[in-house]
């Protein structure tokens, strides 16, 4: 598989070694002449580090894109016109509308579009998956996400887009239904234009869930709590520890009583989920099959987006079947 990754960020370095570890004919393209330097020295052949990304479309058959968002329609638009398949970094896109765009693009080249919601590979929502699946919970009555930590704010879109909407994708992905409402307060507290903090209730059907994301919180936090009536997921994407707890509600004669059960620790562990995702888009590609995470389920996390800000300005819950 020859593949062309565009954009050497942060985030873009970690794909520069996934793709090289994988052995894939890699070339880059960035703006900076520094990055690309970079990756050379990292062992991309010289004359493979480019400029603009239209030097290497002739020579690859599959596009990775780890730039801003407000970019991705424009850049991956033109890639899969190109008759190339592309993975994209989430978000999708900048905005709703640039999604569905977007979407209309992948039906019209048939080409494999793939989203970058990177939790949905990591061991523990694996192992999150099984127990749910099996029953151990019984019926959910919510879920709770948080995705904080006192860090550099993003500079292209709010905390909401980049971190809360792990969570927004992660809890579709773990329910398997999508969202239905959503009642957001965002907060600007640097006074940038993009909330940097960010607390969303969004509806899954009959189950809520509250999604914690920010800039300020100190320490870093990656963890999500699922309650059931039978038992309660604790887990920590950090640590990748999971307990289950068999904690259950009784009623007796004298009334409710809290029967704190039995305690089952659990390390989860498999591929690093940056590997394993980017496995399997070269895989989809390779066989032009359905991706893991294809545009559509990039589309209903951006709409959860959008309802959580339309959400905030408004001071109201917000339906997803609303017209925006």
């Amino acid at each position: 598989m020859r593949v062309l990754l565009v954009g050497l960020g942060r985030w873009g370095e970690k794909h520069l070694r996934v793709l090289g570890e994988l052995g894939v004919e890699l070339w880059v393209a960035d703006v900076s002449a520094e990055r690309r330097a970079l990756a050379v020295k990292a062992g991309v052949a010289a004359a493979r580090a480019v400029e603009d990304f239209r030097q290497a479309l002739p020579h690859v058959d599959a596009v990775d894109i780890v730039t801003p968002a407000d970019n991705h329609l424009a850049l991956a638009g033109e890639c899969l016109r190109a008759g190339r398949d592309c993975f994209i970094e989430k978000p999708l896109t900048l905005t709703v509308d640039e999604a569905r765009r977007l979407a209309a693009i992948v039906a019209e080249t048939g080409r494999v579009l793939q989203v970058g919601h990177i939790f949905r590979f990591h061991p523990v929502t694996i192992l999150l998956r099984e127990r749910i699946a099996a029953g151990a919970l019984g019926r959910v009555r919510y879920c709770t996400g948080r995705f904080a930590g006192f860090k550099r704010p993003r500079t292209d879109v709010g905390v909401t887009q980049t971190d809360a909407i792990h969570y927004f994708d992660l809890f579709a992905h773990l329910l398997e239904r999508e969202a239905t409402a959503v009642t957001a307060m965002l907060r600007d507290h640097l006074g940038r234009g993009l909330d940097d903090c960010s607390f969303t209730t969004v509806e899954y059907g009959d189950v809520p869930a509250f999604v914690e994301a920010g800039y300020f919180a100190p320490g870093t936090y990656r963890d999500c709590v699922i309650v059931g009536e039978r038992a309660t997921l604790d887990a920590d994407f950090g640590t990748s520890e999971v307990r289950v707890l068999g904690n259950r509600h009784v009623e007796t004669p004298a009334g409710w009583q809290a029967t704190e059960g039995a305690v089952e620790s659990l390390k989860a562990s498999g591929p690093e989920p940056l590997r394993r995702e980017i496995e399997l888009f070269l895989d989809a590609a390779a066989r032009h099959a359905r991706p893991a995470v294809d545009v559509h389920a990039g589309l209903a996390a951006m709409r959860v987006v959008e309802a959580a800000q339309r959400s905030s300005a408004l001071g109201r819950r917000v339906a997803l079947a609303e017209p925006s």
